[in-house]
């Protein structure tokens, strides 16, 4: 070894000398920049830009859950349970490892590539290629063993922009990886406060339904006493049968949702019937909201993140293929030792080494490559295009959903006031009634009212914490960052019935 240090030692200088001017050749990754004003247009009274002193209740603070601000701990521990345990998540985490295994593939590159060989070989001549020797002679026994070395010398940043094409992926999907928990948790969030809202329907179409069968038994009693007629009771009935029907859709729809959070959470879709069964409130709403400005936006949204990181990659690849247009180098060599046997391999003078400089220049194919890089960059401005509709995309999100949770609580207080209005005016009905004032006809009429201003109060403070949801995911504001459970697959897959050894 000794004798090689006189010709590693330059070239190794030399080597570095180049490594050291040399650059890399296509266009370097700029940010595109988009007009996307100083405020959002329809930031209107009910959403505003919380002051100093507002921001400790900010609902779409950065470094808070969501849930949390709506105070509901069966939601929050739902909502856990699913960004550890979902399917869907858990399938985004496992192309996010790959992108990463693979980026570090890449990095090796980098490095020399060594490998070791060693040969052992027992060889019998015939006589017509030894002639005259003996059959002893012709026996021939070989043995060898030493280190390979490979590295392509990056003169030109093939390997250097293939690496920042693989990180740029990487990041791409793990910002795919936050959208999807983003899109998951607001459809849990979704399909709980449904849950809640269909509840409070059931409820309310039960109550209803008692109070008509209270005035069935009324009408009943009167007639019985010779007082109405049989019409009266008739009409009563077939309101009351008409309010008793929703009751099986709404408990149909009720179970549709216990299955979905179930199968949301990771779970069977029975598996949270008993959890979820018992009726609760619909959770409040938050009293203040943090509203940032476009740019800000802009930079929290993980859609937004992982489409500029694809452009990212696509704008390195341009540098791959412009690579090719020059030649890549490559450093060999091979340090080993032969002898006649494996005794006589590390002996003195058994030693042998080839030191290579190779060049492969694809200079003869070059309208192939510049094929290669027309379609690089074709890729880039597709990735641009994709970019700037996602960032238009996500401001319309925006503005939708602050126009859609501003209105709505508008639609909120007035179906407060017409509940409230409504269940007097069935009270005050039903005392008339009694009385000997009032019509039976007013009574049904005021309770069908009634029944109806109550059904879309519970839809209407539904859609009103749904307007909500639907804020904070395009606000990208208080959103987990917690990485769901890894599962290994040997410990995922288990071996066929057959009996056939599991592979893995």
């Amino acid at each position: 070894m000794r004798n090689l240090i006189p010709v590693i030692r330059p070239l190794t200088v030399a080597v570095f000398s180049v490594l050291l001017a040399s650059c890399a050749v296509g266009p370097d990754y700029v940010r595109p920049n988009m007009d996307t004003g100083d405020h959002f247009v329809r930031q209107g009274m009910s959403v505003a830009e919380a002051s100093g002193e507002d921001k400790a209740l900010s609902a779409l603070s950065d470094d808070a859950d969501f849930w949390q601000a709506l105070g509901d701990p069966q939601l929050s521990v739902l909502i856990e349970q699913t960004l550890l345990a979902n399917h869907d998540l858990r399938s985004a985490l496992s192309r996010y490892d790959e992108a990463n295994a693979l980026l570090r593939g890449a990095k090796f590159d980098h490095l020399p590539t060594l490998t070791a060989q060693a040969n052992a070989s027992d060889t019998r001549l015939s006589a017509d290629q030894s002639p005259g020797a003996s059959r002893e002679a012709r026996d021939v026994k070989s043995y060898d063993g030493g280190f390979l070395l490979s590295w392509e010398i990056d003169l030109f940043g093939r390997v250097r922009r293939n690496v920042e094409s693989k990180h740029a992926e990487a990041d791409a999907l793990a910002a795919d990886l936050r959208a999807l928990q983003v899109k998951i948790v607001a459809e849990v969030a979704s399909e709980y406060i449904k849950l809640r809202g269909l509840q409070e329907r059931l409820q309310v179409a039960k109550q209803n339904a008692q109070i008509q069968t209270d005035t069935l038994r009324l009408v009943d009693a009167g007639l019985a006493a010779g007082r109405g007629t049989e019409f009266d009771a008739v009409r009563v009935r077939a309101q009351l049968e008409s309010t008793s029907a929703r009751v099986p859709a709404l408990e149909a729809q009720i179970a549709f949702s216990e299955h979905r959070l179930a199968v949301l959470s990771g779970k069977p879709p029975g598996a949270l019937i008993a959890e979820l069964d018992t009726p609760k409130a619909l959770p409040g709403l938050p009293t203040a909201f943090n509203v940032s400005a476009p740019a800000e936006l802009l930079r929290r949204r993980p859609d937004v993140a992982a489409a500029e990181y694809r452009l990212h990659s696509s704008t390195a690849k341009i540098g791959v293929a412009t690579a090719d247009l020059f030649p890549r180098i490559t450093l060999g060599g091979l340090f080993g030792s032969q002898g006649a046997s494996s005794s006589g391999l590390f002996e003195r003078d058994s030693e042998h080494r080839i030191i290579a400089l190779g060049i492969d220049w694809s200079f003869l194919d070059v309208g192939r490559v510049r094929s290669r890089i027309a379609a690089s960059k074709a890729g880039a401005a597709g990735e641009l295009a994709r970019y700037q509709q996602t960032v238009l995309i996500a401001l319309e999100d925006t503005e939708n959903a602050l126009v859609r949770y501003d209105k709505a609580r508008e639609e909120d207080e007035f179906q407060q006031r017409a509940a409230i209005d409504s269940n007097r005016a069935a009270a005050l009905a039903r005392t008339r009634f009694e009385g000997g004032v009032g019509t039976l006809l007013e009574v049904l009429d005021a309770q069908r009212t009634n029944l109806q201003a109550q059904d879309e109060l519970a839809q209407s403070r539904a859609r009103t914490l749904n307007g909500l949801i639907l804020l904070y995911r395009a606000m990208a504001g208080g959103w987990p960052t917690r990485l769901p459970e890894r599962q290994e697959v040997a410990d995922a897959i288990q071996p066929a019935a057959s009996g056939v050894a599991n592979p893995l």
